[in-house]
């Protein structure tokens, strides 16, 4: 049945990011960085494209609004959210330029530039990382198996163990779920 091995994929990718020690380290690292940032007074800034946008939205609004529990909001956007800003830029440049044009605007030494794609090849979140690593930018990137493009432009990598769409998108919000409650946690300890 189509349903029970959906779950079971779910289940099975999950387990290999469970073992993936590497990986592991990676998310609790990148919390730290994001810890840092907002005790800075620093932003974190999200882009993807599809359901990846939507995953940008979802954790942007995790630090921006709350997570577990009340707490002061921290300085969080997802890129794609002006849609008079996307599609001006859109038709006057071209899509390749939405997110590389706003990090120029918005971005800044010390902040983070977190893209998502599991292909890890999504030009203008390409565009985007090479601007912010530009201004010093911390660039943290959410991808599927090979990282693509965007492996080489992160300092901080999360190449989730698939090729399948689905499934990495599952993985990503379960990764971005577990750095926003590493991060409320700690800045706003009960």
């Amino acid at each position: 049945m189509r349903i029970k091995e959906s779950i079971q994929q779910s289940i099975d990718l999950k387990t290999k990011l469970l073992k993936d020690e590497h990986l592991l380290i990676t998310i609790r690292e990148i919390a730290q960085e994001i810890i840092q940032t907002f005790r800075k007074n620093g932003c974190v800034l999200f882009c993807g494209n599809g359901g990846s946008a939507a995953d940008a939205q979802h954790l942007a609004a995790e630090f921006s609004g709350r997570f577990y529990y009340d707490r002061p909001p921290l300085n969080s956007e997802a890129l794609h959210v002006n849609t008079s800003y996307l599609t001006a830029v859109a038709n006057d440049y071209s899509y390749n330029e939405v997110y590389a044009r706003l990090v120029k605007a918005k971005g800044k030494k010390g902040d983070i530039l977190l893209g998502i794609s599991t292909s890890g090849n999504s030009i203008n979140i390409v565009k985007a990382l090479e601007v912010a690593n530009e201004l010093g930018m911390i660039t943290v990137s959410f991808t599927g198996e090979s990282g693509g493009k965007m492996k080489h432009l992160s300092k901080y990598l999360i190449n989730v163990p698939s090729n399948d769409t689905p499934r990495i998108q599952e993985a990503h919000i379960l990764i971005g779920h577990i750095i926003c409650e590493l991060v409320e946690s700690n800045l706003f300890p009960k």
